[in-house]
């Protein structure tokens, strides 16, 4: 499924359209190159599960963690600055297992052996300054659920 996206308020509106169909358990994998909108893709996620905390980008910190007020949690990870899983996979094998989390993965590549087949892909690609082509492709029935929420 492709999505044109040409604001960044678009996007977050695509993130917003996400967050409607996850219940828990989802994993999301972004895939884009620095300054696609993964992040402001996430903003969008976490403002459509009702989290009012800011949402900022994991680049430094590698994870952040927010609650949403409906039981669930939203944990964004970015493995971009990582040459090696090590203890990280351990920490993300927890994570994408837990019934009431919803995981978002940037530069997911470092821990592919961890992820699940059942995930949603999510690649941005930017043919200019303000225009994104959003392509998502489910993995599996969890995440083809999230698509079909889209239609």
């Amino acid at each position: 499924m492709n999505h044109h996206v040409t604001s960044e308020a678009d996007m977050r509106l695509l993130g917003v359209q996400i967050a409607r169909a996850l219940k828990g358990g989802e994993v999301i994998e972004l895939i884009g190159d620095v300054g696609a909108g993964k992040t402001t893709l996430t903003k969008g996620i976490a403002e459509g599960l009702g989290i009012s905390e800011t949402v900022q980008s994991p680049s430094f910190t590698i994870s952040r963690v927010y609650d949403a007020p409906n039981d669930l949690r939203l944990v964004h990870y970015d493995f971009y600055r990582l040459q090696d899983a090590g203890i990280m996979a351990d920490e993300l094998n927890e994570t994408i297992h837990n019934a009431t989390t919803v995981t978002i993965i940037e530069w997911a590549d470092i821990v592919d052996g961890v992820l699940p087949s059942d995930r949603l892909t999510i690649s941005i690609v930017s043919p200019s300054e303000s225009e994104r082509i959003v392509t998502i492709a489910a993995g599996g029935d969890t995440s083809r659920r999230i698509l079909e929420g889209l239609a």
